[in-house]
């Protein structure tokens, strides 16, 4: 079973960044070289990060941005299968099902602050990185970035709830198509879906996503933050017994020999062959 105990993060084990200036709690995705590739790690330390954001009133809002070419290209495909073992094919399939019910409480948290997060998107912004950015209240993407959910491809569930999220905002039939494909998709079609709020050119992203930041940290704390409750109320009706199917998919698949096949195919450059066991 992973270990997700730990409360500290060693040095040069960081996945994200919390920098707070001038109302806003800036977290940043700081493994450029990786292409802010997704892990446990990453998501124990999106959990530590969000409860420091919910307590902290010097934050009002949320930017959560990337550093390098990447916003975040997804889990890294050499390691498909972490560091979940199970004694036999059910009890490994349990761990990644209570695994994955742990990814959803802390992602459940970050999308629940209480500040929103306006989420800036640059180049590739696929699988768990997707699922996250579809997680702020408001996302603005570079004209450069490209969206996907390529999980099927790979032989797995879309595990964090994405497709789900995609539905809300663009419909059922655009998140069908999109997860049961994989495709990828620019930034001028993921606006045109309702996905996002805003494409700038590349160079403006930064300033632009700031600026927005800035002007809802500005407003008033107690009224920004009833608007988001009363929204989310609303809009995710349904999402908790919706994501806990969610979690048991991701279980099956994951340690399914699918997902084996898919992920070393993936790693080998090669097409996968499934055979649906």
């Amino acid at each position: 079973m992973i270990d997700v105990i730990g409360t500290d993060i060693p040095a040069g084990e960081e996945r994200l960044r919390l920098d707070v200036e001038d109302g806003l709690g800036i977290l940043t995705l700081c493994r450029p070289r990786k292409l802010n590739a997704w892990s446990w790690e990453s998501t124990r330390q999106l959990g530590l990060f969000t409860d420091r954001i919910r307590f902290d009133p010097a934050v009002r809002a949320v930017l959560l941005r990337a550093e390098g070419r990447a916003f975040c290209a997804g889990i890294d495909l050499t390691a498909p299968g972490g560091t979940i073992t199970g004694r036999s094919g059910a009890e490994r399939a349990h761990h990644y099902y209570e695994g994955m019910r742990w990814v959803h409480e802390r992602f459940r948290a970050f999308a629940g602050l209480p500040q929103p997060v306006v989420a800036a998107v640059q180049g590739y912004c696929l699988g768990f990185g997707f699922e996250l950015a579809l997680m702020a209240d408001v996302r603005i993407a570079a004209d450069d970035a490209v969206f996907a959910l390529p999980e099927a491809q790979l032989g797995v569930a879309v595990d964090a709830g994405g497709d789900l999220r995609v539905a809300r905002e663009a419909g059922t039939g655009w998140a069908k198509f999109l997860a049961l494909t994989g495709r990828r998709v620019d930034a001028a079609t993921a606006e045109r879906l309702r996905l996002l709020q805003q494409v700038v050119p590349t160079g403006e992203l930064a300033g632009t996503a700031h600026a927005l930041a800035a002007e809802i940290a500005a407003n008033a704390p107690l009224a920004v933050q009833g608007i988001k409750r009363g929204i989310d109320a609303y809009a995710d009706a349904g999402m908790s017994g919706a994501l806990d199917r969610v979690a048991m998919n991701a279980a099956i698949t994951l340690t399914s020999e699918d997902a084996r096949e898919g992920f070393g195919a993936r790693a080998a450059g090669r097409a996968a062959s499934f055979e649906g066991k």
